[in-house]
């Protein structure tokens, strides 16, 4: 099995990548989760293979306990990415660059969550479940755009009892790169910087299980 010789590391998918993309995001749905009326998401299972996104059979998706405080044990069924954005140029760029960086083969299922973090209150968590693993062996997490916000920094630990290593407010096109088993991550919350108006982040998170 490939074990990344990088804690974390930062990389960029293009500007035609992200405006292609960025659109997307506005059609995201709640969820009846105890997250999913700001954390709006979408989640399919692909691979990357013959220079396209190809999607793989509707999974539901479950954390353990152990993985995950916040929803652990709860067995999630999402809609799955749109048709549009699954055959994008943008997509495709981002999971090539996922799969390359993490040496990836063609026969490699990757999840994707797509996600919109809204503004619903004064501060709004962008990680409610704290500092944590998510229990795969790859991931990575692409900023798409943010609107009205402050806050909502990648925060990045050797040790989920220690200060974060790395704290970064990720641009548009930022794809941070993670060893899920060397290190922990989680996120600042958010707020909006007009309190009139709503604000949100738009991400994408991918991960990978090898086989």
């Amino acid at each position: 099995m490939y074990h990344p010789d990088y804690l974390m590391q930062l990389c960029h998918i293009s500007d035609h990548a992200v405006r292609e993309l960025e659109p997307s995001f506005a059609a995201l749905p709640t969820t009846p989760y105890a997250d999913g009326q700001y954390r709006l998401r979408r989640y399919s299972v692909v691979r990357c293979q013959d220079g396209d996104v190809h999607q793989m059979q509707h999974h539901t998706f479950m954390q353990s306990q152990d993985i995950n405080h916040h929803q652990g044990g709860v067995v999630r069924n999402f809609e799955e990415l749109t048709s549009d954005v699954i055959h994008s140029q943008g997509l495709f760029e981002l999971c090539q660059l996922f799969k390359d960086n993490n040496e990836l083969n063609d026969e490699q299922d990757i999840e994707i969550h797509q996600m919109r973090v809204i503004t619903v209150d004064d501060i709004t968590p962008v990680s409610p479940e704290g500092i944590h693993q998510d229990g795969f062996d790859h991931i990575a997490i692409a900023a798409i755009h943010r609107e009205n916000v402050q806050g909502g920094e990648i925060l990045v630990y050797k040790d989920k009892t220690e200060r974060p290593f790395f704290s970064l407010a990720m641009n548009d096109g930022d794809v941070a790169l993670l060893d899920d088993h060397a290190v922990w991550h989680n996120a600042n919350p958010i707020r909006p910087l007009n309190p009139h108006h709503q604000g949100h982040v738009d991400l994408f998170v991918l991960t990978a299980r090898e086989h």
